[in-house]
């Protein structure tokens, strides 16, 4: 998301929040006979690695908004979601939320069943935790095994993170470090009028790499070893390069179940000025990213490729979101033959300011033939 786009603005207008948040995340409940996340045996520890090749083309079936602001929240918006699972079996999603003057900050919620996912707590991570005051955007969160500690890592202007060895509480999250002090000079040279934004990180066996964005058509890569992590990174370069809106921003990185192939999706504006998921595959995380589904044609998460629960179409974007992955560690792994994209959508006919957009999460599950 653009830095511009956050600014922050005094905080008396705060109040009004509430007045605009009209959507009652009650109206989103799924019921618990239906539940839409597929459950996998990974998470608890037990799944038996598979080899897998992913689709060439994807189907997808979306529920409608699962999670949304709720009023004490104070935020216009749910976005930008990140999602894992615990070693209990909680599942714990992170999101951008935003008030009516501008503010950006960080929330999350906790449940065990996503049929639960409506009404869950929120908690907001700028008041409640060391993760303070200031613009935050864009959370990732993951276990990074070697040191037994959590990591949630977000936008600040820099590539930020905080650290917790409990998850389940959101008050334990220490206050913001940098993975970098400064912008590297080859998205100074590159960046244009875009903005260095949506920090991912994921590792392999002895290094670790941090994905970003600069709103201007690149993809940038800089990594450090695993046993330096999470300082040391370094030789950060351009992996990727298209048109400012065929590679924008809101990317992420898993390693593919059973192979050696890792899956890139980037989220792109489309030529209906709505926002959807290309997608890349590469062997090894140091290796060519070479196109998968990365058409408006043959998308990997379009409108055009996703049908909606009741044919009730509430959104046109598919935007900024994570798939759930079957392990919670570093590794970021997944099942291709079991994905599902928890992601940003809103109702097509919303329009204004950017931050004022009505952002709500909803879960797409994967329901290509051949796996």
């Amino acid at each position: 998301m653009p830095l511009s786009k956050h600014r922050r603005r005094p905080r008396s207008t705060r109040a009004a929040a509430a007045v605009l948040l009209v959507l009652s995340p009650a109206l989103f409940a799924v019921p618990a006979e239906s539940s839409p996340l597929r459950t996998s045996a990974s998470a608890t520890g037990t799944h038996e690695a598979v080899r897998q090749e992913l689709p060439e083309s994807f189907q997808w079936s979306s529920t409608g908004p699962l999670i949304s602001p709720q009023p004490g929240l104070n935020s216009v918006a749910a976005k930008d979601p990140s999602v894992v699972q615990d070693e209990d079996g909680t599942w714990h999603v992170f999101f951008t939320r935003v008030d009516t003057a501008g503010d950006w900050g960080l929330a999350h919620t906790g449940f065990e069943d996503w049929s639960q996912a409506a009404d869950a707590k929120q908690t907001d991570l700028e008041t409640a935790s060391g993760i303070g005051t200031g613009y935050r955007a864009a959370p990732h969160a993951f276990y990074f095994a070697p040191k037994d500690e959590w990591y949630l890592v977000y936008q600040t202007g820099l590539p930020s993170f905080s650290t917790t060895t409990d998850p389940d509480d959101p008050t334990s999250w220490s206050a913001p470090r940098n993975f970098m002090d400064s912008m590297p000079d080859i998205v100074k040279e590159n960046i244009g009028d875009g903005y260095w934004l949506d920090f991912y990180v994921i590792c392999d066996d002895t290094d670790c790499y941090l994905f970003s964005a600069d709103d201007n058509g690149h993809v940038y890569r800089s990594e450090t070893t695993v046993a330096e992590f999470p300082g040391g990174f370094g030789n950060t370069q351009i992996v990727l390069s298209d048109t400012k809106n065929n590679l924008f921003e809101g990317g992420a990185v898993y390693r593919v179940e059973g192979t050696d192939t890792y899956l890139l999706i980037w989220e792109a504006i489309g030529s209906d000025g709505r926002r959807w998921y290309r997608s890349f595959t590469s062997q090894g995380l140091s290796g060519q990213w070479q196109p998968l589904a990365d058409t408006e044609a043959n998308p990997f998460a379009r409108s055009n490729n996703v049908t909606f629960e009741g044919g009730n179409a509430w959104t046109r974007d598919i935007s900024h979101g994570e798939l759930i992955r079957t392990t919670r560690d570093q590794t970021m792994t997944l099942d291709p033959c079991n994905l599902q994209l928890l992601y940003q959508g809103m109702d097509p006919a919303a329009g204004g300011e950017y931050s004022q957009l009505p952002w709500r999460l909803g879960l797409a599950t994967q329901t290509t033939d051949g796996c």
